[in-house]
């Protein structure tokens, strides 16, 4: 009933959105690696960092905030899981520090499956993936601390993050560890992208999985994304110089609008009062309502007002009192 009272407008544009991804899906998984998903920097230095930490003979650190287990901590694990596959095949030593118990577990998991795909399950060590704390700065203190110590050569930190997101990014930075950081938080974003080399910016940091594994679904679902996003832009830029249009230059007359004028009071009247309407023009032009524009009777079809009417002061006739 919802969708129903929204005007079958609003149905349409739904059913095309998710229309957009369902095709590119189809289009990704048909094309393969043909689909094309825009160069991002921050990625593309993953094998230069990871190649400068094997050359250093250093660990490699990576840290997914002190989020809990959600789609951006999810998104964390999975670039860090391409990380470690690169990791893997020329023995780099990884540290993944956590600060929430769910995301530990999860990445402990996962990291494991790396290590188990790639078919070096026996370089896999079990204290790689770190809880070291879910007390804010204690955990900026423990995973300082760990850079500090080992000398990390990269450091990848993708996640949500507060405060401690400059320690991190300074600490690393003090010892000439690369950085490439990346957080949904705009407050903490500005910090990254002062102390770190590179940085995924906005929706950067959930493209990052579809530009890495090429996944169809991944990719597929992204350009779609894209598409809906053109569209949006279109159909509010095409919007606004419609009413824009319509409320300038489109002013009705005192011909061409006409007030309903009740010559009874509409309240305290006696049964059977008979109440009699005359049309009177307007006395001046006036300018469109906005709830008198046509896209607003478009998208709000059930609930869209008839013309406005001005009401004159009401007179009573017949057997009112």
């Amino acid at each position: 009933m919802q969708y129903y009272d929204t005007g079958w407008i609003s149905i349409l544009i739904v059913l095309m959105f998710v229309s957009f991804v369902l095709y590119n899906i189809r289009r990704a998984k048909t094309k393969g690696d043909k689909v094309y998903v825009r160069r991002i920097a921050g990625l593309n230095a993953i094998d230069e960092a990871i190649g400068r930490a094997t050359e250093m003979g250093r660990p490699v650190l990576m840290v997914p905030g002190l989020g809990a287990l959600d789609a951006i901590a999810v998104q964390a694990i999975n670039i860090f899981g391409h990380v470690t596959a690169t990791a893997a095949r020329f023995a780099t030593p990884i540290r993944l520090c956590c600060g929430d118990a769910a995301v530990y577990t999860v990445a402990q998991e996962v990291i494991s499956e790396v290590y188990q795909r790639e078919g070096l399950s026996d370089r896999f060590d079990q204290d790689s993936v770190r809880f070291i704390s879910d007390r804010q700065f204690a955990f900026a203190t423990g995973v300082s601390g760990l850079i500090h110590r080992e000398k990390v050569a990269a450091a990848f930190l993708l996640g949500t993050f507060y405060a401690e997101a400059l320690i991190f990014a300074e600490t690393a930075n003090s010892i000439g560890a690369i950085q490439v950081a990346g957080s949904t938080s705009n407050t903490q974003t500005p910090f990254f992208i002062a102390a770190c080399d590179y940085v995924l910016i906005g929706d950067e940091f959930y493209a990052a999985s579809a530009y890495l594994s090429r996944e169809p679904v991944l990719t597929g679902a992204l350009v779609g994304q894209d598409w809906i996003k053109m569209t949006m832009m279109s159909m509010v830029l095409i919007g606004a110089l419609a009413n824009t249009f319509e409320m300038v230059s489109q002013k009705q007359t005192a011909d061409e609008v006409e007030v309903v004028t009740p010559t009874a009071d509409r309240a305290g009247y006696a049964p059977g009062t008979t109440i009699e309407y005359k049309l009177e023009p307007l006395s001046e032009p006036r300018t469109k309502r906005s709830s008198e524009l046509w896209t607003s009777r478009l998208f709000n079809q059930k609930s869209a007002p008839t013309p406005e009417r001005e009401l004159a002061e009401p007179a009573k006739t017949g057997g009112g009192e």
